[in-house]
């Protein structure tokens, strides 16, 4: 039986070797094989396809491609106010409430949705940190002594961006970016931006910035899928985020059909920060097959970030996730990757290997 709180393991450190048994989802279609992979010095050494006595299952430690940590101060805040009542710049209930938190409070609620993450497999994540240098020092502190893998983007300033791996636009109708975007460019570090959101307006005008990745979605045309396509932009979707602020679903096999799609659970407000959530949703919702959206959960947002994870394929970071097949959520399973995206859960997890 799978015990409450899993036990999550820094291997970064490791000396010598050591091997995790199971059924192992390898490479990008997540082919599952029956055997073990040998970690040594944080890394994947080798893959062994072999009988094991397991009824383990192996996979990547989940990339959760977009989130608003800091939001953790205030779960399930603002029910029935519209999209720019929530989160809008400057005055949406989330920067009044952030405006508001004192130091401390921010810090122990980040740590606590941190140690969710982690406890629930995901083993990297990328974060747009509002707070400017502030924002990005608190979060700091709460990453403090994490396994996490974090790629924090600064939000607000230039001085954000150059503490940080980027900056995280809020949306070409919230503000003129071209300049932060230039000086962003010029420091090699990674430009997201939210778009298509509420409508398509901001579409083109995101576009125009040529971001490193766009976030959302929601609302496209053909045009912009062609420009998505033909400058291999990728996007990060946030489905269940999307509709709890009523503003539509993202079209994501269309998506995925035309460039690199990537999971985020967006505002712990809103959501909890869980990835099985957020691909079972998305599953659900549009029927590509397992192993698509398993690459929206794990190397896609990986990919966008410059992470050396995501894949249990030799050279990789040895960051794992492993579930109780045996447990009674997961015995008796017929297709283990539609499994793990669909019917997995928190409850199923016996280790994080980070």
């Amino acid at each position: 039986m799978t015990t409450a709180h899993a036990d999550v393991e820094d291997r970064s450190d490791l000396e010598g070797s050591t091997t995790v048994e199971g059924t192992l989802l390898v490479g990008r279609e997540f082919e599952p094989i029956e055997g073990r992979v040998v970690l040594e010095e944080g890394q994947i050494a080798a893959i062994e396809e072999a009988s094991v006595e397991s009824d383990a299952i192996v996979l990547p430690a989940f990339v959760n491609a977009h989130t608003h940590i800091g939001d953790s101060i205030a779960k399930e805040a603002g029910e029935g106010l519209s999209l720019d009542e929530l989160v809008a710049p400057p005055d949406g209930l989330k920067h009044r409430l952030l405006e508001a938190a004192d130091p401390e409070t921010m810090v122990a609620a980040m740590r606590r949705s941190l140690g969710y993450m982690t406890s629930t497999g995901t083993g990297a994540f990328i974060e747009f940190r509002e707070g400017g240098v502030e924002g990005v020092e608190l979060i700091r502190e709460a990453l403090d002594g994490s396994p996490m893998e974090p790629v924090v983007l600064g939000r607000e300033t230039i001085e954000a961006m150059r503490e940080t791996d980027g900056f995280g636009a809020s949306g070409a109708r919230d503000g003129e970016f071209s300049s932060v975007r230039e000086a962003t460019r010029e420091a090699g570090k990674l430009f997201g931006i939210h778009a298509g959101e509420r409508d398509s307006d901001d579409v083109n005008p995101a576009l125009d910035l040529d971001p490193s990745f766009l976030v959302h979605m929601t609302h496209v045309r053909d045009l912009h899928l062609d420009r998505l396509e033909d400058r291999s932009i990728p996007v990060v979707i946030c489905p269940r985020s999307n509709l709890v602020t009523d503003v539509g679903v993202p079209p994501i096999r269309e998506l995925a059909e035309r460039t690199t799609v990537a999971l985020g659970t967006d505002n712990v407000m809103l959501n909890s920060p869980s990835m099985f959530r957020e691909m079972a949703f998305a599953s659900k919702l549009s029927g590509v097959p397992a192993a698509t959206v398993l690459r929206m959960a794990t190397i896609n947002g990986a990919e966008i970030a410059g992470l050396n994870c995501g894949l249990i394929e030799e050279g990789r970071d040895a960051r794992l996730l492993v579930l109780d097949g045996g447990s009674d959520n997961l015995e008796g399973v017929t297709d283990v990757r539609r499994a793990v995206v669909r019917r997995a859960g928190h409850g199923d997890v016996s280790r994080v290997i980070l």
